[in-house]
């Protein structure tokens, strides 16, 4: 079984990909809704956050972990895998890789979150000159259905004004939660060719070809776990997969395995 996992429903953005990807795939994910977001907090408290969401992965038989959240890649990554004997990816590395390769002339520009931004972890992977903007408002903006709104639109055109006219070719959507504003910052960055997270699906692909059992072929399954359900978020959640969705509500204590 695969654990996929985010500070909120932006993440099913990945599961997405995966999912037509790897169609027999078994899949578990979780959505950290009542911590979100992630870009506001410290590195310490992200990684303390992603071992108990992990170790919560594992102890329900997944077998390949993907890291559904940029922050979570930035800042717990690496201590995840020195951690946990277990293939996890990033979102990371895989989109760098496809701006790369999109990219033949012009710049490279990162949008993320400040934990995202602040890390580094995009930059240093860049080429040089390569632009760096934080959209802390976008996490929300997605999660709160203003994609498609006068409003959304407004206020992700007034975020991105100072990429313009900086002769950008490829902007990364450093967070999972971007590509639910797609319209709107295609819109305000109308020349660029947009790369998201989805791309760690190519990733995924190629470990179920090393080892096929990571996939748990068979019936395929998706059951997506949250620390906190609304309405607005199972229809959001619905509209991304593509189909209704029913979300599981995990409370805090279980996720970390307290016990009392």
């Amino acid at each position: 079984m695969i654990g996929v996992f985010d500070s909120g429903i932006g993440g099913l953005t990945v599961v997405r990909a995966l999912r037509k990807k790897l169609p027999r795939a078994r899949i578990l994910y979780v959505g950290d809704v009542a911590r979100m977001p992630y870009g506001n907090k410290s590195a310490t408290t992200v990684n303390e956050y992603s071992h108990e969401i992990v170790r919560y992965l594992l102890r329900r038989g997944c077998r390949l972990i993907v890291i559904a959240c940029n922050t979570a890649s930035a800042l717990a990554a690496d201590s995840l895998r020195e951690d946990f004997a277990v293939p996890i990816l990033d979102v990371i590395t895989p989109a760098v890789r496809a701006a790369r390769r999109a990219t033949k002339k012009g710049k490279i520009a990162i949008l993320g979150t400040r934990g995202t931004v602040g890390s580094g972890a995009y930059q240093k992977e860049l080429p040089p000159g390569s632009a760096a903007l934080t959209c802390p408002i976008f996490v929300p903006l997605a999660e709160e259905g203003y994609a498609g709104t006068k409003e959304g639109k407004a206020i992700v055109a007034h975020a991105l004004r100072s990429l313009r006219g900086k002769k950008i070719s490829t902007v990364i959507l450093g967070c999972t939660h971007y590509p639910l504003l797609r319209r709107e910052i295609r819109a305000a960055l109308p020349g660029p060719r947009l790369i998201d997270s989805s791309a760690v699906a190519d990733d995924a692909v190629a470990l179920v070809k090393l080892d096929p059992s990571l996939e748990n072929g068979g019936k395929p399954s998706l059951e997506i776990m949250v620390t906190d359900r609304t309405a607005h978020f199972e229809r959001l959640a619905s509209k991304i997969i593509g189909s209704k969705v029913k979300l599981k509500v995990i409370d805090l204590e279980s996720l970390s395995g307290i016990r009392h």
